[in-house]
């Protein structure tokens, strides 16, 4: 009963760690935008006019944008699977948390910064919920592949007797798991969140 707590206690602990890191992300992101010399906020807002109009006049197609989404998101998830089974991979997906946070909070910022009033609900639909899901993705994964590096080391190093393939099956099934939303979340991206971008846009 005392390792069943522990063991919880442990998670909880882990989760708020990265939820955390989560929250520094972005908050780091939203504030990032205020050291910005008035070059690069002027060449931020070049690139955003120009992905906004470009989405506006229809020359970025929902295809591209589901491919290159979908494309993103499972280069970071093999890449991420893969640390977790490296051991020495927990800081480095630490890091990967904090940068996808701090995208979404520069991301999230910049368009409020460059619109105004109107940016608001331009940025809403550009982070809502497709954003908002991948970000649950990744702390998913996060959390799963330290749990899983944490346990290769105690294996390896503290020599515990610990159910490796259960675990692993475990790992994997949250990989695949997460496969399939990144899929949603860009088919929503790619079809869905440029005409309701574009409404705003009117």
């Amino acid at each position: 009963m005392k390792l069943k707590k522990d063991k919880l206690w442990n998670q909880k602990l882990l989760y708020l760690l990265l939820i955390i890191v989560i929250l520094l992300g972005i908050t780091t992101g939203v504030f990032y935008h205020f050291f910005l010399n008035s070059e690069t906020k002027t060449l931020v807002e070049t690139q955003m006019d120009g992905f906004f109009q470009s989405m506006k006049e229809g020359t970025i197609t929902g295809q591209k944008t589901f491919l290159n989404s979908l494309c993103s998101g499972g280069i970071s998830l093999i890449f991420l699977w893969i640390l977790g089974i490296s051991i020495i991979g927990i800081p480095f997906i630490l890091l990967h948390l904090f940068y996808k946070s701090f995208l979404i909070g520069f991301s999230f910022f910049s368009i409020i910064a460059n619109y105004g009033w109107k940016g608001i609900f331009l940025a809403i639909t550009y982070i809502f919920p497709h954003q908002l899901l991948n970000l649950v993705i990744w702390l998913l994964m996060s959390f799963y592949t330290i749990h899983f590096s944490i346990r290769l080391i105690k294996v390896l190093f503290l020599k515990k007797n610990l159910n490796l393939r259960e675990a692993f099956q475990k790992y994997t099934r949250i990989l695949i798991l997460s496969a399939i939303l990144i899929v949603v979340s860009a088919a929503f991206e790619g079809y869905i969140a440029p005409r309701m971008i574009c409404f705003f846009l009117k």
